[in-house]
């Protein structure tokens, strides 16, 4: 049976598939709308997405999108381990701000759902990390948004220093909550 766990931040679930295994392996359902819908998930889920990272440190991230394309994501890690943070970004939000994290690994099948109104971002905690992750809303580049990764009003407890952090131009750019706009969702 899949495990669910509200994190301190309720919307953003750890989910934990069953994993059926034998001598040849193992075998687990990493997605069923009837069993997460009766977890409170009712995404409808539109594209899927895989992403590569070849060295431990990375950090991508913190990204959002707004309405009318706003996305909820369901995030499970291929190969290696990640730690994976969700940040409420929700205008009127009691926590907005707020950020929680779970390490996610290939070798345990943990996954994240990152509702929408939450940015999100993770860090490789080792080399050569394959993610893949379910989005209920089309990507819409004018619609995106972001926080900076290491915003210290945030305070986020990442595994790598700012020295370390391998991180895209653009990433390195993205503003602090504080600058961020009332984001619609």
């Amino acid at each position: 049976m899949t495990t669910v766990t509200p994190l301190a931040l309720p919307e953003v679930l750890l989910i934990t598939p069953r994993r059926h295994g034998d001598a040849r392996g193992w075998f687990s359902e990493t997605w069923s709308r009837r069993t997460l819908s009766g977890a409170g998930v009712e995404a409808d889920f539109v594209q899927d997405n895989q992403a590569f990272n070849a060295r431990a440190g990375t950090v991508r991230g913190l990204h959002f999108q707004m309405a009318p394309h706003a996305q909820a994501k369901l995030v499970r890690v291929l190969s290696g381990a990640i730690l994976d943070v969700a940040v409420d970004v929700r205008p009127g939000s009691p926590t907005r701000g707020r950020w929680v994290s779970a390490r996610l690994t290939a070798e345990g099948g943990e996954q994240l759902f990152v509702p929408r109104g939450f940015a999100h971002g993770y860090c490789t905690l080792c080399d050569d990390v394959m993610l893949a992750y379910k989005v209920d809303g089309d990507y819409a580049p004018q619609t995106e948004g972001g926080l900076i990764w290491n915003d210290p009003d945030l305070a986020i407890d990442w595994p790598v220093s700012e020295g370390d952090a391998i991180l895209s131009d653009k990433d390195r750019l993205l503003p602090r909550l504080a600058q961020l706009p009332d984001p619609a969702f």
